[in-house]
């Protein structure tokens, strides 16, 4: 009897083996497209941020290896310091609407006592903008506050102010302008997504919290806040990485200048002119300073929100 249950183990075993096999061949399609579209071209980028490899003129110059002289370029002019303030000033002005309205909506479609007619189309409607690609949002926004645009003939005709204000001319209405359509183009997304950890939240805690005498400000900010934390982490994560990628927006906007005074220029904006003169060494030399701040901020917002529920657990105790 013995020889036939180790038969019978070895039968499941051999079973379970071949069956993990057309999981690891399901997996090749992704393996060869990261490594051919991800891993070679992160590779290629690195190594050429310690070349002097760029056009003067018709004539090519480099590659020549310089070491980290491209870095530190970069560093001594000033202007990745200025170029990643910029970056984050924009995300921060439309990142925090974004979260406030998204939070505000999502409670809304997501109370069942409220009884929303419509609720399906509203919704729709809010997730459209995220639909538009940039570019037409730009030149849309381009057009509306030019100096002879709308906006401007709407507030002359008004009585607001007495001729026309120049929105590109400004440091503040441009920067406004860039983070107030991040924000229309992005908050139906974030929207959707609280909704649905809304909604996966159990109705019975909000009972038992209604019957306690909890108000549904206390509700929301002592139950839907907590458990929605997970989602909202992803969405801020999701949402740096993002913004510090920010480039269609503001070089449509401005011409590709980061006009006025370049306080709208972005780091992707910055990259994208070196790659244009194809100087290819200090783009991508700021392609890995990019990929460092972004990898950095990241994980400073993991930890932090992992320390704050440490602390939580420990205050529990």
């Amino acid at each position: 009897m013995k020889p036939k249950g180790n038969v019978v183990k070895y039968g499941k075993r051999n079973s379970i083996v071949k069956y993990n096999k057309w999981g690891y061949i399901f997996l090749i399609p992704f393996v060869v497209v990261y490594v051919v579209f991800q891993l070679i071209p992160l590779a290629s980028t690195i190594y050429n941020s310690f070349y002097e490899n760029f056009m003067s003129g018709l004539k090519q110059i480099g590659p020549t290896f310089i070491g980290g002289q491209n870095y530190a370029t970069l560093f001594e002019k000033g202007d990745l310091w200025t170029y990643l303030s910029n970056t984050l000033i924009m995300w921060i002005i439309g990142f925090v609407p974004q979260i406030f309205f998204s939070l505000l909506l999502g409670a809304w479609f997501s109370d069942t006592r409220l009884r929303l007619k419509a609720a399906g189309f509203f919704k729709t409607v809010i997730y459209l903008p995220n639909l538009i690609m940039a570019s037409a949002f730009s030149m849309l926004f381009f057009t509306l506050f030019a100096d002879t645009g709308p906006i401007n003939s709407i507030l002359i005709n008004m009585g607001v102010i007495k001729e026309a204000y120049s929105f590109m001319s400004h440091v503040g209405s441009v920067r406004s302008l860039v983070g107030f359509m991040n924000f229309v183009m992005w908050f139906g997304n974030t929207t959707i997504l609280l909704m649905a950890g809304m909604l996966g939240i159990d109705p019975g805690l909000f009972e038992a919290a209604e019957i306690d005498g909890a108000t549904s400000t206390q509700r929301f900010f002592m139950i839907t806040l907590p458990i929605l934390k997970p989602i909202l982490l992803y969405v801020m994560v999701t949402s740096l990485i993002g913004g510090l990628q920010m480039f269609d927006v503001p070089q449509i906007l401005t011409n590709g200048t980061g006009d006025p005074m370049r306080s709208s220029m972005t780091l992707i904006m910055a990259l994208n002119k070196h790659l244009f003169s194809k100087n290819y060494g200090m783009a991508g030399a700021l392609s890995v300073i990019i990929f460092i701040i972004t990898a950095a901020l990241s994980l400073l917002v993991f930890n932090f929100s992992g320390n704050k529920e440490a602390v939580g657990k420990k205050g529990g105790k």
